[in-house]
């Protein structure tokens, strides 16, 4: 029996909607639509200090005036409960107590300083790494007399793994997991849960089956899908990393950009309609800009046509 598709766009609401937010929400909607699938509309406001509430009036209001619809969003409860995932903490701190009493993860006291100094030490090999294991090699009488002067983040005690997947776009990616090096955080010293645990959690328990995002977050994806096999996920997600837009210097469009927010185009007088014509140009489907609306996309230009996905970004010359 073949299994649903479900797809999700996952925004921040840390700012208002721009062309590159745009460029993912656009291009995993159609794909998922024509592919018969359901998206859901997911809000990651674990950064609690700069997620706020007007930017996911302004997420939804935003996809509304596109036309890119979803089928399961903010304001609704579904058999795995909000896809907001603020209100997820519990089922965050449930895994992570269960992780806690098997010695599966544990405290980690380093500082700031002390991380920078270890990704800057000169190394052996591609990549710098990514922890050295300290604290993994504390004693219990060590980590009672360190929780006294500081509240620790809390490491995953990884176990040597050779990742492996074939994204959409990207090709065959391989990656061997290290233990010491790559205990990554799932935890803060805040208590804010990290990106990695809050995504990898709710991808499983959403049943999604193909993630479409940009091409910056694909080496955190052997990380999930360590994550995903020690949930117990069968079947783990089909990847998509998109070419990130970026301006003519080589960087990435953000929110920080100015007139590049959707509500920025659309006090310029510029509509949804250009705004999907303009994407699909730089997508490598259509020879120049010209209007075309989200539903006219969908019915008329084949996922297939778009030509571009596989480079590594896309300049944006015009907006």
């Amino acid at each position: 029996m073949q299994t649903a598709i479900r797809t999700r766009f996952a925004p921040s609401p840390t700012g208002y909607m721009h062309l590159g937010n745009i460029w993912v929400a656009f291009l995993n909607w159609l794909w998922t639509r024509q592919h018969g699938g359901a998206i859901v509309l997911r809000i990651e406001d674990i950064d609690r200090q700069r997620s706020h509430a007007e930017y996911i009036e302004g997420i939804k209001e935003d996809l509304a005036w596109m036309d890119l619809s979803y089928d399961e969003g903010p304001d609704g409860s579904y058999s795995y409960g909000t896809p907001v995932q603020s209100l997820r903490f519990p089922l965050y701190q449930k895994i992570m107590d269960r992780w806690k009493e098997a010695g599966e993860v544990y405290p980690c006291f380093c500082s700031r300083a002390r991380l920078h100094s270890i990704a800057s030490a000169p190394h052996e090999g591609e990549g710098l790494p990514v922890y050295d294991g300290h604290c993994r090699r504390l004693s219990a009488e060590e980590v009672a007399d360190r929780e006294k002067g500081k509240a620790p983040s809390w490491r995953l005690r990884m176990e040597e793994s050779r990742m492996s997947f074939r994204d959409l776009f990207c090709g065959e990616e391989t990656c061997v997991l290290r233990p010491g090096i790559d205990d990554f955080v799932l935890r803060r010293a805040d208590g804010m849960v990290a990106y990695q645990l809050a995504v990898s959690v709710d991808d499983a328990v959403m049943g999604m089956t193909h993630v479409f995002r940009g091409n910056d977050l694909l080496s955190s994806t052997f990380y999930q899908l360590y994550l995903l096999k020690k949930l117990g996920v069968a079947h783990v997600p089909t990847y998509g990393h998109l070419p990130l837009l970026v301006d003519a210097e080589g960087v990435r469009l953000s929110k920080r950009q100015k007139g590049l927010t959707l509500r920025e185009m659309k006090a310029e007088g510029k509509k949804p309609s250009d705004i999907i014509g303009l994407l699909l140009y730089y997508a490598g489907a259509l020879p120049k800009p010209m209007p075309i609306s989200a539903e006219e996309a969908a019915r008329n230009v084949g996922f297939e046509e778009l030509k571009h996905l596989s480079l590594p970004h896309i300049v944006v010359t015009q907006v």
